[in-house]
């Protein structure tokens, strides 16, 4: 049995066969294969494009979507092994993604870090628990990668260019100011899948302690590898943006100051001018900007740059309803010995 917890661990085969899939069910909306199926949509946070699209998706190839969410209209659930549950917590994931199982056929889980220990968080506990016990697929809604989110870029980018062979273009994922510190969920993800798809990738961010977690710094050096393509990290704003062929902007907190984000403010502030605006995008290859949304505009990008015709942040958002149908789709479907790179 196979789950979608990252893209890096499906071989390119396959992730090829669902964006190809998906740009079908773009087409054709209304289908049959979710027929009788239901699927847990467990939420440990808010959503509004995740959640809108997994319900739409379900319900439009036949499926049924429960939503269910810990601590809110559901029991808040312990994920440690061997814990003395005396505190807030009621059931055991071990319970929970079993009993899950024997109701629906796939589970999604949405479920940001703690942002309190680095080291903690990465290990990803909540969807690797229920991966652990569920006897289901289990697909990432999000937590510190967000692989529904990659392919809905992918496809918004292959539709742009109007090829699904990517290679040879000038990626360029730039970190910008956000008055908070946010999960790099989404930055791992665009560097995973930029390099998987054999572009030239250059991750823009204002110092050294904004570069990502090695376990993704490390896909991209493999993925270059396997794919083709370059990787570089760039603290110059100028030469990353010039001749860029695809800029795309996410917001995250610098992991040296993980859990410590007041001490990490004041050199998150000096960093307002890495904003999205008209004249860095003046330096690129006439590149198309994107961005996962929610944006804030003026912030990240400036309404110029959001409302031009090279913006397919809404194009994108669309994509996740048809990305995440091939997903539901192929895991249902999914014959034994699946293609994994494991």
């Amino acid at each position: 049995m196979k789950h979608f917890l990252n893209t890096q661990d499906w071989i390119r085969a396959d992730l090829d066969a669902l964006l190809a899939d998906a740009a079908r069910f773009k087409r054709d909306r209304i289908g049959d294969a979710l027929k009788g199926r239901a699927i847990a949509l467990v939420f440990f946070n808010p959503s509004m494009r995740t959640r809108t699209s997994f319900e739409l998706g379900a319900f439009q190839l036949g499926g049924h979507a429960v939503v269910l969410q810990p601590g809110k209209d559901a029991w808040p659930i312990e994920f440690d092994l061997g814990a003395v549950m005396d505190g807030d917590t009621e059931e055991h994931i071990a319970e929970v993604a079993r009993v899950l199982s024997r109701y629906v056929d796939l589970i999604g889980v949405r479920a940001f870090p703690k942002f309190v220990d680095w080291s903690a968080d990465r290990e990803d506990r909540v969807l690797k628990g229920f991966a652990k016990y569920s006897t289901v697929p289990v697909i990432n809604m999000e937590t510190i990668t967000h692989p529904c989110q990659e392919l809905a870029h992918a496809l918004a980018l292959q539709e742009h260019f109007g090829t699904p062979d990517l290679r040879g273009r000038k990626y360029v994922l730039t970190w910008t100011y956000h008055p908070k510190a946010l999960n790099t969920a989404v930055a791992n993800s665009a560097l995973t899948i930029a390099t998987r798809l054999g572009m030239d990738v250059t991750l823009l961010c204002p110092t050294p302690e904004y570069v990502l977690d090695e376990r993704y710094m490390g896909w991209a050096r493999q993925n270059v590898a396997e794919s083709g393509g370059s990787f570089a990290v760039s603290h110059d704003i100028d030469a990353a943006y010039a001749g860029a062929d695809v800029v795309y902007a996410k917001s995250w907190g610098a992991l040296p100051y993980f859990g410590d984000w007041e001490k990490e403010k004041p050199v998150r502030d000096r960093y307002r001018h890495f904003i999205v605006d008209e004249a860095k995008m003046a330096r690129t290859n006439d590149a198309v900007f994107s961005h996962c949304l929610p944006l804030r505009r003026n912030v990240k990008a400036t309404d110029a740059v959001m409302d031009s015709p090279a913006c397919i942040a809404i194009e994108e958002a669309e994509n996740r309803l048809h990305v995440q149908k091939a997903v539901m789709a192929a895991l249902v479907a999914q014959p034994s010995g699946m293609g994994s790179r494991e």
